[in-house]
């Protein structure tokens, strides 16, 4: 008995066989649909356990120019509109201000808490993955106008819309109250600028009155002792000019007692006397315009003149020019300048050039009563809106993803367990032959011989 093995025609060396694989999967099609179907249901109890996530955003644009009107008519501080957006912003993406936010609405954030993590760990977490900041390209410039967008990522058991909202509500509130402490300072600042002007003025002014004081009191006291030197040279003429009359009505009464004039003559009068006596025929002539010698007042009148003047106790009255020193004197003795310049009350009234300074505190001051917690610093165009749907997870999706994969999957276990069956019988059927060819006799061989002997 002889036996024989035909293999089967193996396909070119790197080549596969498409029909054949085909083939193989097709035969094997109840493995590949179960482990499609197994992979499907993994999917759909995923899409449909896991827990839903939502998106809601907000967009935020520059405010009406009305709006920040009273805060730049104010000449204090500028803030433009789209300037405003930019604060806003920057609050927004600020970590210190989401992280306020966090602390101050704790309730809102209760999903975020884990065990074991402090809220600076939750926020983080919260901060990183769910609240995003939108800016608009700058590359672009297909957009009508600036604009800011927020997206908020949540999971479902938090109130994404309201979180989003508050937090746009309170970024704008902080910013605004910001901008209330930058204007305060500022204001206090130029308050405290002008303030220090008009001190500055006032001590000026002093400074001005005191020297003025000090001027008028130095020409008093340089007139009053002017005045005091001639009252004083004056008098010493005066008593000099009495003496010298004095001496030479003494002179003249010696001269009157020797011709013997007692009573007031003329040197014609006593020309004729003398005439008399002689018996002799003289003509004379008077010449009026010489002064006639003292000693002719005779000697009671010259005598009675000295006495007066030897009796006088103050010679003031003899020069009108005494009594005018002791008029102006007098009036020195106060002056109404001084004394109006000491008596003044308000003082500030006599400030110049605080006019303009004094009005720009009054206007400063009443910046106070600027209202900026009602103060529109951007536009709200969009406030975020409860979600229709999750966006997360995608259900429809993750089914046709899983279909997809398990049929995949499917596909690779049939031609697995295909190829590892058919090596087994291949195995099987090659084993004989190869031994053939090497010399060595298989028992079934080896069990036959007798019989075809």
């Amino acid at each position: 008995m002889s036996s024989s093995f035909r293999a089967p025609p193996a396909p070119p060396h790197g080549e596969i066989d498409i029909a054949a694989v085909f083939k193989a999967v097709w035969q094997q099609k109840t493995l590949v649909l179960l482990v499609a179907a197994g992979v499907t249901l993994i999917a759909a109890a995923y899409a449909f356990t896991a827990t839903p996530e939502y998106q809601v955003s907000s967009v935020l644009r520059p405010a009406a120019i009305n709006e920040l009107d009273a805060l730049n008519r104010s000449e204090v501080y500028r803030l433009p509109p789209g300037d405003a957006l930019i604060k806003v912003g920057a609050s927004l993406e600020s970590y210190e201000t989401r992280l306020n936010f966090f602390r101050a609405n704790q309730a809102l954030f209760k999903p975020f808490e884990r065990p074991g993590r402090t809220l600076e760990q939750s926020f983080d977490a919260f901060n990183r993955d769910s609240l995003k900041l939108v800016l608009p390209d700058p590359k672009k410039s297909d957009s009508l106008s600036a604009y800011i967008g927020l997206g908020l990522n949540y999971p479902k058991g938090i109130d994404g819309v309201s979180v989003l909202n508050k937090f746009v509500d309170y970024a704008i509130d902080a910013e605004r109250q910001q901008i209330a402490a930058d204007l305060k300072v500022i204001v206090k600042n130029r308050l405290t600028e002008l303030e220090g002007k008009i001190e500055a003025a006032r001590s000026s002014y002093k400074t001005g009155k005191d020297a003025r004081i000090v001027t008028l009191q130095e020409a008093d006291n340089l007139k009053r002792a002017q005045l005091q030197d001639e009252l004083k040279a004056l008098r010493q003429q005066i008593r000099t000019a009495r003496q010298d009359r004095i001496a030479l009505l003494g002179e003249a009464i010696t001269i009157a007692k020797s011709l013997g004039i007692e009573k007031p003559t003329t040197p014609s009068a006593l020309g004729e006397k003398t005439a008399r006596a002689g018996e002799n025929s003289v003509m004379r002539t008077e010449i009026n315009n010489q002064q006639v010698p003292l000693y002719f007042m005779g000697v009671e009148a010259l005598t009675a003149e000295r006495t007066a003047l030897l009796q006088r106790k103050s010679d003031d009255f003899t020069e009108g020019r005494i009594a005018q020193i002791a008029r102006e004197l007098q009036l020195l003795q106060s002056n109404r300048e001084i004394e109006v310049l000491k008596q003044r009350q308000n003082e500030d009234l006599f400030l110049s050039g605080v006019e303009p300074l004094r009005a720009e505190v009054v206007r400063l001051k009443n910046l106070g009563n600027l209202d900026i917690s009602n103060m529109k610093l951007v536009t709200i165009d969009r406030k975020a809106l409860e979600p229709l749907s999750p966006i997360n997870p995608k259900k429809i999706l993750i089914l046709i993803l899983g279909g997809v994969v398990g049929v995949i999957l499917g596909v690779l276990a049939a031609l697995a367990r295909h190829f590892i069956i058919n090596g087994r019988h291949v195995t099987q059927d090659v084993t004989p032959l190869l031994s053939t060819a090497m010399g060595k006799p298989s028992k079934e061989r080896t069990a036959l011989q007798p019989s075809d002997s």
